[in-house]
């Protein structure tokens, strides 16, 4: 038989494979319409910072670049705050950094909880012992107080750094939610199969019990994204964040320093809120889908 011959089943069987995926996902996002919809709130919010670079002037966020305090017009469709800076510009730089944060600190504390997680949950005894008790320190002690007290000390504080401080105290509650899982998983047949059959611990760590752990870890790593994006926003606005990239919490802080809530400018502290409004909205309808896609229990209770 001919290596042609040979494959054309392959190629016809591989197209159908990523057919089949792409099914799957499109089934995925119609039986979970609260994960379309926080996913296409965030995803409509993204495009605005993308495509709203295509018609701003970058030059208009540095201070003294336009009037100070105008309203919303044409020319300004957010207006300008009292550093003399376009607030649609502000904006449209913000949300990608904004998100950036979000992401890069989700990223290290769900990789640092699932590394930590499945360890804990495998081993058990003196390594759960220890990696719990952190856990738990870690989730009793205010991360805020920590995150400030690191931050004065900061000199120069980028979106990067920001969120590798994040995500470095984000790690517990995904550890938690990964041990608890990993604890039930390690008692599981398959995984006596894999012991018999050969495979070290790390084999069945990382190829047995790691793949039956992804909704779980899609919910943690969403949860994980929220907080990290809280906890940043809330570093910004008490003025501890990066000083000279544009941010929404960077914007808020700017407002609120400024009085421009008792000046009446809403349209310096009303365009961050609702983006954040957005933002978490979007992201606590993601969480709650993949909560109850990942528990069976709950999908008899919540349709969406």
């Amino acid at each position: 038989m001919s290596t042609t011959t040979l494959s054309k089943p392959i190629a016809r069987r591989t197209g159908f494979s990523a057919w089949n995926s792409i099914q799957g996902v499109f089934s995925f996002l119609k039986e979970n319409w609260l994960f379309t919809l926080g996913l296409s709130l965030l995803l409509g919010l993204y495009l605005f910072g993308v495509i709203g670079a295509l018609f701003i002037n970058p030059k208009d966020a540095e201070m003294g670049a336009v009037p100070l305090n105008l309203s919303p017009s044409w020319e300004h469709p957010f207006g300008t705050e009292g550093f003399g800076r376009d607030v649609f510009t502000l904006m449209v730089l913000g949300i990608p950094n904004t998100f950036k944060i979000g992401l890069l600190a989700g990223g290290v504390g769900v990789a640092i909880g699932v590394v930590i997680g499945l360890l804990a949950g495998y081993y058990k005894g003196f390594a759960d012992t220890i990696f719990s008790s952190l856990a738990d320190v870690m989730l009793v002690i205010p991360a805020l107080a920590i995150l400030i007290t690191i931050s004065a000390y900061v000199r120069s504080m980028t979106v990067e750094l920001m969120a590798l401080i994040v995500g470095l105290l984000a790690w517990p509650l995904p550890a938690r939610v990964i041990r608890s899982q990993t604890l039930s998983l390690r008692e599981r047949l398959f995984v006596q199969v894999a012991k018999l059959s050969g495979q070290n611990d790390l084999e069945i760590i990382f190829i047995q019990i790691f793949p039956n752990l992804m909704a779980f870890l899609a919910a943690a790593f969403v949860g994980t994204v929220s907080s990290g994006i809280l906890a940043a926003v809330g570093l910004e606005v008490l003025g501890l964040g990066p000083q000279l990239i544009p941010t929404i919490g960077r914007t808020l802080y700017q407002a609120f320093s400024k009085s421009a809530m008792g000046r009446g400018m809403w349209w310096w502290w009303g365009p961050p809120v609702v983006i954040l409004a957005i933002i978490f909205t979007g992201l606590f309808l993601m969480s709650i889908s993949l909560d109850k896609y990942a528990n069976p229990r709950l999908k008899g209770a919540m349709r969406g």
